[in-house]
């Protein structure tokens, strides 16, 4: 069930982002020719005015095509004569036009004027610029939704517990699954009552730092000679649990896991309990920018340093993506739409990076038509074309290989 939330989730983003380019290009007047969710061969579709409505076989993407986004074909057109279909995602988006598409500038005999009139390429810089850029606005803005919607009320936790107990771990025998813990060296393991913490930050980092704490605590019981494997610690762990409606107290040593390099109990703690953590509206739209950013500066930062190996390693690809949000919606709703939202921010920011085919290189090159004054050669923007489709199939690729170690490791 979790899959088909996934698939649904990537899809709506698709819709969304193609929708954004679909109304925004109605609106300044553009002629619209497809509206697709995923590419072709098509599935299903059905013509509603002077556009088609479709689904595709090929679940990669969706696309809006708007007459005339080709220069070179719009000037064939505008002297009468025969386009071509010149780019490979042309030739994908224009895959079975029939009958029920409308007429393009690359089909076969002259266009009317009103065609050549509504093309992409005849409209004034700012109204491609605005078209284009509403793809990506739309990821952002949702991001930006569903992440406020997700931070005015927080599910956290009120407590720790036993989760899983090592076999031959100084817990073993001690520590039962179950137990809640109550301390640890005379330190509460209990979350406080987040209504009576007046900061967000701290109200949402409350179980966080409490967990932390109690690890920390536990993990400064040393071996007296230094860290040698399956060594017990000089002092024990005072440990206080409930278990059973009674209070029970513990002294356990830890040992050195050379496996991990830290020193152990040998037990590992789950969350128990819920308490909401309630924002303002205020407070939830501060937590929802300072995360965006946070994301924004991360993906920066580790796509400006794709040469260094550690950074290269943090790239992921749609598979890594909807493993994380599979994972996330099976965990529960807040961290699915926490994912979905920052999968959303990411397809709009990666999206506005300036080299075709991505959103970005389309409005670079308008940009550039702009200083110019006049339209830019398609040949150039032919090869700065398939500049950019390498470097998106790069990191695509990159991102892809990082997926699968992580998926069988």
């Amino acid at each position: 069930m979790s899959w088909v939330l996934v698939v649904a989730g990537f899809a709506a983003l698709i819709m969304l982002h193609e929708g954004g380019h679909f109304v925004v290009a109605k609106l300044t007047g553009m002629r619209v020719e497809r509206f697709f969710l995923f590419f072709p061969p098509k599935l299903v579709s059905v013509r509603i005015g002077e556009t088609e409505y479709g689904i595709g076989m090929i679940p990669l993407g969706g696309f809006v095509k708007i007459t005339g986004m080709n220069p070179e074909e719009l000037e064939a057109a505008e002297r009468g004569e025969d386009a071509h279909k010149a780019t490979l995602l042309e030739q994908l988006e224009g895959a079975d036009s029939g009958t029920t598409t409308p007429q393009s500038l690359e089909g076969d005999g002259p266009v009317g004027p009103d065609i050549i009139k509504r093309a992409y390429y005849n409209q004034p810089v700012w109204k491609r610029i605005v078209v284009i850029a509403a793809g990506p606005a739309v990821n952002i803005v949702l991001a930006f939704v569903l992440l406020f919607a997700v931070y005015l009320s927080v599910p956290l936790s009120k407590g720790i517990a036993v989760d899983q107990v090592q076999p031959g771990s100084p817990a073993a025998g001690v520590l039962h699954p179950g137990d809640r813990i109550l301390s640890v060296d005379g330190i509460p393991a209990t979350i406080p009552d987040l209504s009576k913490i007046s900061n967000a930050n701290d109200r949402l980092n409350a179980s966080d730092r409490k967990f932390n704490h109690i690890t920390k605590t536990i993990r400064q019981h040393k071996c007296p000679g230094g860290k040698s494997p399956n060594c017990r610690s000089a002092t024990p762990v005072k440990v206080a649990v409930k278990r059973g409606g009674k209070t029970l107290a513990f002294q356990i040593p830890t040992y050195f896991d050379p496996s991990t390099k830290l020193y152990r109990l040998g037990v590992r703690f789950k969350t128990v309990g819920t308490q909401i953590a309630s924002q303002s509206p205020i407070d939830a739209a501060k937590l929802s920018v300072d995360k965006m950013w946070f994301v924004t500066s991360r993906t920066l930062s580790v796509i400006g340093r794709i040469f260094e190996p550690a950074q290269r390693k943090q790239i992921s690809s749609v598979v890594g993506g909807s493993q994380a949000l599979n994972q996330a919606i099976g965990f529960d709703a807040h961290q699915g739409i926490f994912v979905l939202a920052v999968i959303s921010l990411s397809l709009g920011l990666i999206n506005l990076f300036p080299f075709l085919p991505l959103d970005g290189g389309h409005i670079f090159w308008s940009l550039v038509e702009k200083v110019r004054g006049k339209r830019v050669p398609f040949a150039v923007i032919e090869r700065a074309s398939a500049v950019g489709f390498l470097l998106v199939l790069m990191l695509f690729a990159i991102g892809l290989t990082n997926d699968i170690g992580r998926l069988t490791s």
